[in-house]
């Protein structure tokens, strides 16, 4: 069921809104039922706090905000917590007051209340610690916690599972069930997520939005896993599909302890998916990373996979997997300098250049006419294959790593392949002979 919490209007914009649904169906967190919106309800929300405001469980509060904030910097002078004094816990107004009013709950002062976990087991609240709870603002607005205790109720929820830092709220919450005479549902607060130095999670740790590793290039699954695992274990296993996550996930199951946010441990996961994501959903999927980074975009779908497959065991997210197929994906490349100081040298040209001539003589382009031709090559030179093969690495990707170089040629194409060998050729002064035409 997804419900949306929207009472707050400075927060809740059609942007967070769409953020939201974009973020659970790109993750593949569907829902049955709903949304529900929070601002379409108002009126069961009004008609509960009349009925709290009769039955003399709630009480209109008529403190201004300047009153309140002396009262809270009274509290703090004094050593006592800043919570509300009562004041109008029992304040009777006289009949036509018209001035601004907030609906306070008028929650017990003596006794404790029990919150049984299931994560954290039982844990125990004084009534006395507990201040009357703003049910309604003085604008008409429900607050959150009065509107989810409502919507609970009336949409039957069983389970309230959701973070550690909204434990306070849960007693207050219980109270207001009991007032309403509503049945009340487990609860389960989850251990908050830390970044590596063990603080709580916040964007000094890196990115801390869906959408933000979405844009990283993360794949879906990678991120449901790695999140899912954060606070819960099954055994030593770290990769789950969905079925066996919904499986065998159990509450009971999750840490007291607070998870730690491995931003490694994310890469790891993500190049784990990437590596087994089928070859064409992989092609649709990093076409708009290509995009982003300002390369035209293939039109041959075909070939577009031929290049991703090389590198697809190389790259940890899509962006990573974009930025190795630069080479694939520019007109031409530019070897970096000290690549070139040390492959591209007088001594290896003149063997680039006789390379170059029998690849230009080749009838079929493939990778193993291109193999051979090396291969040719190596003998009759008597050299080694790296000898070769590195100096036409470095002319055809820019650097000294990439995928196998017959793989690379063969992708690239014939042409592809000569002019860029021609480039460096031409930049060093020692270019291929060029045909001469004999006039009479």
């Amino acid at each position: 069921m997804l419900r949306i919490d929207d009472t707050d209007r400075q927060r809740s914009t059609p942007e967070f809104l769409d953020d939201i649904l974009d973020a659970l169906r790109w993750l593949g967190l569907d829902w049955d039922e709903g949304p529900y919106f929070q601002s379409q309800r108002l009126a069961l929300y009004q008609e509960a706090a009349e009925r709290l405001l009769r039955e003399g469980k709630a009480y209109r509060c008529y403190c201004t905000a300047e009153e309140l904030d002396a009262k809270r910097q009274a509290a703090l002078a004094a050593g006592r917590k800043p919570a509300y004094d009562g004041t109008c816990r029992e304040y009777r107004p006289p009949l036509g007051d018209s001035r601004p009013f907030t609906v306070r709950f008028k929650g017990p002062k003596a006794g404790e209340t029990v919150v049984e976990d299931l994560i954290k087991g039982q844990v125990v609240f004084q009534n006395q610690e507990l201040d009357d709870l703003i049910l309604v603002r003085s604008d008409g607005m429900p607050t959150y916690n009065f509107c989810s205790v409502i919507d609970d109720a009336d949409l039957q929820i069983t389970h309230i599972v959701r973070g550690d830092d909204h434990l306070a709220n849960t007693p207050r919450q219980i109270l207001l069930f009991q007032a309403l005479e509503a049945a009340l549902p487990f609860f389960a607060h989850l251990p908050l997520i830390l970044g590596n130095d063990r603080a709580p999670l916040s964007k000094r740790h890196g990115a801390t939005a869906v959408r933000a590793y979405r844009e990283l290039g993360y794949l879906p699954d990678a991120l449901v896993n790695f999140l899912a695992r954060l606070g819960w274990a099954s055994g030593d296993q770290e990769v789950f599909t969905r079925a066996e996550l919904i499986a065998k996930f159990r509450l009971e199951e999750v840490g007291k302890s607070a998870g730690v946010f491995n931003a490694e441990k994310l890469q790891w996961l993500n190049f784990h998916y990437l590596k087994e994501r089928p070859l064409a959903q992989l092609t649709q999927e990093v076409k708009p990373f290509i995009v982003q980074k300002g390369y035209p975009l293939p039109a041959d779908d075909e070939w577009l996979a031929r290049a991703i497959v090389t590198l697809q065991s190389r790259a940890k997210t899509l962006v990573e997997l974009v930025e190795l197929a630069h080479f694939y994906l520019s007109d031409a490349v530019t070897p970096s300098p000290q690549a070139a100081r040390k492959f591209l040298t007088p001594a290896t040209l003149p063997t680039l250049r006789r390379l170059r001539a029998r690849l230009a003589g080749l009838p079929v382009w493939g990778e193993q006419a291109i193999e051979q031709t090396f291969a040719d090559l190596v003998q009759e030179e008597r050299l080694t294959l790296g000898q070769i093969a590195q100096p036409v690495r470095v002319a055809l990707t820019g650097g000294t790593a990439s995928p196998g170089i017959f793989e690379v040629m063969a992708v690239l194409g014939k042409e592809r392949t000569l002019a860029r060998l021609d480039s460096v050729l031409a930049a060093s002064g020692d270019a291929p002979p060029r045909p001469v035409t004999l006039t009479s």
